[in-house]
């Protein structure tokens, strides 16, 4: 697939079964993170890439943060089944790194930026995904689980695997309601 195709084309693809990038094509997708814009090369992201049983231990992970939460049954229920959506999840995490030359936000951005990456890398590669964030990525006890800081954030979850559908197209937008020219 050609770049500017990718770029072009990009939707989300919420419907993902068997099989996950494994391999060669994971390891792509892996170091497609690390090429992300990174300013003094703090690198800082934190990922934990969940197949097979990691789907069940991150999805116990919801589940406590819904009991944790008050949620009544039914959310609870279907907390834990939320990462079998997709045959892998990878769990995005800015590790915020104390540095007088880049601000918290632009280390959050950074770290998207691999996010996006890892989903532009998956997608040339024949699958798909979805960046899913929701209450479980702002959850305090799920931050905890992860080890995470006070100001560290976890920027979502991406769930990677092959779409049994046709990607969906996204609307044209104008581009004059978004940008300006200066000339």
């Amino acid at each position: 697939m050609q770049a500017l195709d990718l770029l072009l084309t990009r939707s989300s693809q919420p419907r993902l079964q068997a099989p996950a990038p494994e391999g060669e094509a994971l390891q792509n997708i892996l170091k497609s993170a690390m090429r992300a814009p990174d300013h003094r090369s703090l690198s800082p992201w934190r990922f934990i890439v969940c197949t097979g049983d990691g789907l069940q231990k991150l999805g116990a992970i919801f589940e406590e943060a819904a009991i944790c939460n008050g949620a009544d049954a039914s959310v609870v229920d279907r907390a834990s089944q939320l990462p079998l959506r997709a045959p892998m999840v990878i769990v995005a995490i800015c590790n915020h790194i104390e540095h007088d030359g880049v601000p918290w936000v632009e280390q959050v951005a950074s770290s998207a930026c691999a996010v996006q990456a890892m989903q532009m890398a998956a997608v040339a590669q024949g699958f798909q995904g979805i960046w899913r964030t929701g209450t479980y990525a702002r959850d305090e006890s799920v931050k905890k689980a992860f080890n995470c800081k006070s100001e560290d954030e976890i920027l979502g979850f991406l769930y990677l695997g092959t779409s049994p559908l046709k990607a969906m197209a996204k609307p044209a937008k104008s581009l004059d309601d978004y940008f300006e020219h200066w000339q």
